[in-house]
């Protein structure tokens, strides 16, 4: 195949870092196409961990790492990332990364912009990363957004910077906050614009080559289906659109560059921060679920939330994504357990419902159904072939399957890369 495309199926977490270095390590090209410096992945290769959030997995390998358009870049952020990684000892240079040109900036206004607002929502939070993310989106859609080619134009950036700052200082004085001085913002792109200039690149007609040369190219989605500012949880959703759709926007690449879409989902259920989560745990399985998952955030360090899997959840994303296959981690974390649940649909309001439904209220009072299968005693730890599996192992996995509607395509039995069981599928 010539493309993947790897999306979360949930809500962020899924440990999407794994498969991602496993196909990284196959690919000639690995592309961003949404988000930002709010997501990230660990990868651990020959024992050397490493945390990416803005760059591309692909860098580790050395491979060609594209920021496409659909990304906005904090080019202070990005820069720390890069040094961090040449510690160590990967130089990333401008013939391994390619960032698009018409990337949308993230500023330092933003960054005060959106914990200022997160500060005044109060117990109505929304659990952003306050790292300016969703203002830099709103800019651009409200067309002021500053762009990294913006940056290679003083006259046009003199004009943009006073439309966008005319905005971010009413709303950032109005709620008490400092506002940021013309001269101040000039003075930081001076000072940063040409370090991260040498990475700037016409992205589509990059990627248009690398179609025509036919090379691999892994396209690696940020958080996930279930944050997608259309179809996730709205408003406790990121701010741009992660479904895989979305690829050949957030890319320059066309509608149908996007190969097979892989969906990462958990064994069971994780989330970060706030909003409606049915399948959530308070008891003592939340808590086993949680250590011996190490279920904490890559780039927040918040502790995650977790719950038995959800099947409608999932299915939705199946759906709105058009998976044409599953991974499902960290399977082995269910050792033990004498019994597992799936959620195979909700009660709202004394009636049954078999989706997942969009009002936020109505999602506050869903109350899980359940489908309880025998758990099993074996160890599932590193298993590479499935026929090694448990019984009850392999019929869980196999109720997934019937209940979102997606073949699993990968199932991952520990966090080491080999320790993977693999389908004919998705064989590159």
């Amino acid at each position: 195949m010539s493309s993947v495309t790897i999306v979360g199926a949930q809500w962020g977490d899924e440990g999407k870092g794994k498969i991602v270095d496993w196909l990284a390590s196959r690919a000639d090209v690995v592309v961003r196409f949404q988000g930002g410096h709010n997501a990230g992945h660990t990868l651990v290769i020959d024992g050397e961990i490493y945390k990416l959030s803005l760059l591309p997995s692909g860098v580790v390998r050395k491979k060609i790492s594209v920021i496409g358009n659909g990304v906005v870049v904090d080019p202070q952020a990005l820069l720390k990332e890069i040094a961090r990684f040449k510690e160590q000892n990967i130089e990333i240079t401008p013939q391994i990364l390619k960032v698009a040109e018409n990337c949308p900036l993230i500023l330092p206004s933003h960054v005060a912009l959106d914990q200022a607002r997160e500060k005044a929502r109060g117990e109505k939070k929304i659990g952003t990363t306050g790292r300016g993310i969703g203002p830099a989106y709103e800019d651009k859609v409200a067309r002021r957004a500053i762009r990294l080619c913006d940056l290679t134009e003083p006259e046009t950036l003199d004009w943009r910077l006073d439309e966008l700052l005319t905005h971010h200082n009413a709303l950032l004085a109005s709620m008490g906050e400092k506002t940021f001085t013309k001269a101040e913002v000039v003075a930081y792109l001076a000072d940063i614009g040409p370090k991260v200039l040498p990475f700037m690149a016409h992205v589509p007609e990059l990627m248009a080559e690398y179609q025509a040369q036919d090379k691999f190219i892994l396209f690696e989605g940020a958080q996930a289906i279930m944050l997608d500012v259309d179809h996730g949880t709205y408003p406790f959703v990121t701010s741009s659109n992660t479904v895989p759709s979305q690829t050949g926007v957030g890319s320059g690449t066309g509608p149908r560059a996007g190969g097979y879409i892989l969906g990462i989902a958990k064994a069971y259920t994780t989330r970060v921060g706030e909003g409606p989560f049915p399948t959530e745990l308070f008891d003592d399985v939340g808590k086993y679920l949680g250590e011996k998952g190490h279920e904490f955030g890559t780039i927040t360090g918040r502790a995650r939330r977790c719950g038995w899997f959800d099947a409608v959840l999932v299915k939705r994303a199946v759906q709105v994504g058009g998976l044409d296959g599953l991974a499902i981690m960290k399977l082995d974390v269910l050792d033990g357990l004498k019994e597992v649940k799936i959620c195979i649909g909700y009660e709202l309001n004394g009636q049954q419902i078999n989706r997942f439904p969009y009002t936020l209220e109505a999602q506050k009072r869903l109350k899980p159904i359940y489908e309880t299968m025998p758990g099993w005693d074996q160890s599932t730890y590193g298993i590479r072939d499935r026929s090694e599996l448990p019984d009850a192992a392999n019929k869980y996995i196999t109720r997934i399957e019937e209940l979102t509607g997606a073949k699993v395509s990968i199932i991952s039995t520990s966090p080491e890369r080999e320790d993977t069981i693999m389908s004919g599928d998705l064989l590159v």
